[in-house]
């Protein structure tokens, strides 16, 4: 059983007929949101050993916050030990594992529900040091963690009264400067490698081949995230994500196919295709005028190349006048794999703004 459907007959069988009896007149809105493999859908047996089972997040007017202790005390006294066949009950956060807690079956006294009570400004400053959505600066949107902004968007609220769907709403995705931003960045850092496979390979350097497609193949890959407008995971769901996506399978042949290659010819031959098919993807978005990009000689050497900076500099040309018209382009921290203790932590986002050299 997926965690959200777990989660959402759980809120409904057992804790909204106690909440409803014990607050008759409470406003809230409760549901799945932030943080967990089962509010992105790709959960698995693997994942149930830990923050995982009947749970939901609770969330209150600012004015009722100071019922909190009350409602978990009233939940913790009247939920069953399981449902449908897991249990309510949790072990106390685990200061040694980043507070992870794991499910621990009872059969007398209360439950230890994993239910979160927040107030939702409260809880939208711990993800994303910011509660007001209309006061999100340029820098701010590059300092965020996409995976943040992914586990919220993809949030389900089995209950709405207080209207977060509507809020939420407003970072469904990048603004469009954001966007164009991000799509710059990413062939940039493709045109600065793009002939190294085979250069790489020519030479005897396999390994150094074989890591510089890796790299021009997850760039490939978030574009095409950008492209479709959705947020890309972490590296755990990255991959998954992408073949979720709806775009030409092409894109997926020629990179799997590059990624798995046994010869330099091959490898080449895939990556190059799957960069011109992005290419396709760019002018069918329009966000810039037809980029007329074709596989070619480099210069004259036997390297096969699209030229990627003129998609570059097509995008670039779009942030003239914008606030990021003078901003390197580097994408963002979080489009880094493996500096998600540093990316996807609010505390380091004034650090990260830094970075791009505008106060």
């Amino acid at each position: 059983m997926k965690g959200l459907y777990l989660c959402k007959g759980f809120f409904h069988a057992c804790a909204e007929p106690v909440i409803d009896q014990y607050f008759p007149n409470l406003k809230y809105s409760a549901g799945l949101i932030g943080y967990g493999s089962d509010v992105l859908g790709y959960d698995d047996p693997v994942s149930t050993d830990h923050m995982w089972g009947p749970r939901f997040y609770m969330f209150l007017d600012k004015h009722e916050i100071s019922k909190k202790d009350k409602i978990f005390k009233v939940l913790s006294e009247n939920l069953p030990y399981t449902y449908q066949g897991f249990s309510v009950n949790f072990t106390e956060p685990n200061p040694n594992d980043n507070g992870v807690q794991h499910p621990a079956l009872i059969n007398s006294g209360n439950v230890n529900p994993l239910i979160f009570i927040y107030a939702f400004d409260d809880y939208l400053d711990e993800q994303l040091g910011i509660s007001n959505f209309d006061k999100i600066t340029p820098l701010d949107w590059l300092a965020f963690s996409e995976h943040r902004l992914l586990s919220l968007v993809s949030g389900r609220f089995f209950k709405d009264d207080l209207h977060l769907t509507e809020r939420i709403s407003k970072i469904k995705f990048y603004p469009k400067d954001v966007k164009i931003y991000l799509i710059a960045s990413n062939w940039n850092i493709i045109a600065c490698e793009q002939a190294f496979v085979r250069r790489c390979g020519d030479v005897g350097d396999e390994i150094g081949s074989q890591i510089i497609c890796a790299r021009i193949a997850e760039r490939l890959i978030r574009l095409c995230f950008l492209y479709k407008e959705k947020y890309a995971p972490y590296s755990k769901w990255f991959g998954t994500a992408f073949h979720a996506l709806d775009i030409n399978e092409d894109i997926k042949k020629h990179i799997s196919a590059a990624l798995s290659a046994n010869s330099l010819s091959e490898r080449e031959d895939n990556i190059v295709k799957a960069q011109k098919a992005v290419a396709d993807l760019h002018n069918e978005s329009a966000i810039t005028d037809y980029v007329d990009c074709k596989i070619e000689s480099y210069f004259g050497r036997n390297i096969q190349v699209i030229f990627a900076e003129k998609l570059v500099d097509a995008t670039a040309a779009k942030l003239n006048g914008t606030e990021f018209e003078n901003i390197p382009l580097i994408g963002t921290w979080s489009q880094l794999g493996g500096l998600s203790d540093f990316s996807d932590e609010k505390a380091y986002y004034q650090q990260i703004k830094n970075v791009y050299g505008v106060s």
